[in-house]
């Protein structure tokens, strides 16, 4: 290779990696200068894991808590995952020290990806200085955006309270006795519990009157704070093992038209999605608890 090519390529390798650097905003400001309000830009990322938080005390999206598949990077067309033993299943030797042996295991398609979407209103102007401009997009679109894929992983069609195959857990004592009872069932079924989401009301309250939640996370427990768990209500489970959020690693931000009631007032509007869905591989390794 000439060295005049060697010098064209890493000009072009450079190029690429400053434009790997910029957030969202900044790349959607950059594209605004150039095709105004007919701008739609579309990412090779998930935009809302490419941003860091700047806040002293970070509170973590669930997308964090979960095993992440970027099928762009990684394709792949199935998955296994296992399911609980059936009533009249035959006796299965050591099942009934080792929970999991009477499993049952499977192979599946990756499911559809359903796409979670997100609005802000551009206040009127803002687009006339770029960098406020790329901040508004990256600290209130995106992060709408990460609320919105919360309620995807969690709330929506396939999201983790709405799957079937979870035990719903009680017990009669406080609601921290509840969760510490699902930490030691995901050990009964021959998992580790790495994983807790649970309401902010509830997250302060049991931090307040004790030191549980502290004592939790100091025993390697990864602990997500979402309005989007009812109070009263946690999710408990081996995350690192038994879950996956497939990825679609690519986004979209651009212009666009409101459904109706999005917004109190009318205004111009922007609109970002990503597409992705959550997937058990040890729901018996999963617990919803309540009080």
């Amino acid at each position: 290779m000439q060295r005049t090519d060697v010098i064209k390529r890493t000009i072009a390798e450079v190029v690429e990696h400053r434009k790997k650097q910029l957030s969202p905003g900044q790349v959607f400001a950059d594209a605004f200068a150039e095709q105004g309000f007919d701008t739609c830009v579309e990412y090779d990322v998930t935009i809302t894991d490419s941003l860091t938080s700047s806040r002293r005390k970070p509170r973590y999206p669930s997308r964090n808590v979960l095993k992440v598949v970027d099928l762009s990077r990684d394709p792949q067309e199935f998955y296994w995952h296992e399911s609980r033993a059936l009533p009249d299943d035959p006796a299965v030797d050591g099942a009934d020290l080792r929970r999991e042996a009477a499993n049952h295991f499977h192979r599946s398609p990756i499911p559809p990806l359903f796409t979670t979407k997100a609005w802000v209103q551009v206040p009127d102007g803002l687009w006339d200085d770029p960098t406020s401009f790329a901040e508004f997009i990256n600290y209130r679109l995106v992060v709408r955006l990460a609320t919105a894929e919360n309620v995807t992983i969690l709330r929506g069609e396939g999201g983790l309270l709405t799957m079937p195959e979870i035990a719903r857990l009680t017990d009669p004592g406080p609601f921290g006795s509840t969760i510490l009872s699902a930490c030691n069932e995901v050990e009964q079924n021959g998992s580790t519990a790495d994983g807790l989401i649970i309401n902010p009301a509830d997250y302060y309250r049991l931090l307040g009157s004790g030191t549980l939640m502290r004592d939790v996370e100091e025993n390697g427990v990864f602990i997500v704070r979402t309005r989007l768990v009812d109070p009263g209500t946690a999710i408990v489970g081996d995350f690192g093992h038994g879950a996956l959020l497939f990825d679609a690693g690519r986004s979209k931000i651009g212009f666009a038209e409101p459904p109706p009631g999005t917004f109190a007032d009318p205004g111009l509007a922007l609109t970002a999605e990503i597409y992705e869905r959550v997937v058990l591989n040890l729901p018996t390794c999963f617990f919803v608890v309540s009080v």
